[in-house]
């Protein structure tokens, strides 16, 4: 059925209110994106801060890892890595993961090679501070911008990957309620009912936006107080 004052999105073929399974499924695709985020920023940055501490082959081994793990497209590894782990959700976060750490070790190591040379730091080494101290007390603190710069646009992008992982099959899987997997399941519909694919559509569109305008509000702000 078409949209209407009963059902504002319409129905699909199984007679389900469009708008219902819409936002349930904005449950799930969010608590995939926030899972993504938050495991790349528990990976890369502390590797980042080690790095960017070490002048020692231990700074290099973590360079050609991360070089390694960038030379893959951004898409690509994330399918490898589900296809190899078979199609599920936990799967999908562990691939994106997998995927997007290596940049918040860059992000964390390109600030730590900056602020470690500021005189509050080397008064710190000075006085016998040890790295986890430097890191904890001084790094973090001076690095929380940029991190929560990339991560606020990441988890936009992390719903836009979870979805196009959900279309072609290695995502969510039924009865799971996610918008990637909607947009698949109606594919068929689509030209005789637009509105089954076109809302999830929307909602994919309007958050990849939304955090990506958050993400440049952020950059902009951190610009100023500099």
């Amino acid at each position: 059925q078409p949209p209407s004052l009963k059902n504002w999105f319409g129905t699909d073929s199984a007679g389900r209110d469009v708008f219902t399974i819409t936002i349930k499924a904005a449950t799930l695709s969010y608590k995939i994106a926030i899972s993504v985020v938050l495991i790349a920023i528990i990976i890369g940055c502390p590797l980042g801060f080690i790095a960017g501490l070490s002048e020692n082959w231990l700074d290099k081994l973590i360079c050609r890892i991360t070089d390694g793990f960038l030379a893959f497209p951004p898409l690509i590894l994330p399918i490898m890595i589900t296809s190899m782990l078979g199609p599920s959700i936990n799967n999908v976060i562990i691939g994106i993961s997998f995927s997007w750490f290596p940049w918040y070790i860059r992000i964390a190591r390109s600030q730590t090679l900056i602020i470690k040379n500021e005189d509050y730091v080397l008064m710190s080494q000075a006085m016998g501070a040890s790295n986890f101290h430097i890191i904890k007390k001084h790094i973090i603190p001076n690095s929380i911008n940029p991190i929560l710069i990339q991560g606020s646009i990441d988890f936009g992008y992390a719903i836009l990957i979870t979805a196009g992982l959900s279309f072609i099959g290695l995502g969510a899987q039924p009865p799971q309620s996610e918008w990637g997997l909607l947009i698949m399941q109606s594919r068929a519909q689509f030209l005789n009912h637009w509105w089954v694919i076109t809302f999830p559509g929307m909602f994919i569109i309007l958050s990849v936006l939304s955090f990506n305008m958050i993400g440049d509000s952020l950059r902009i702000s951190n610009k100023k107080n500099k």
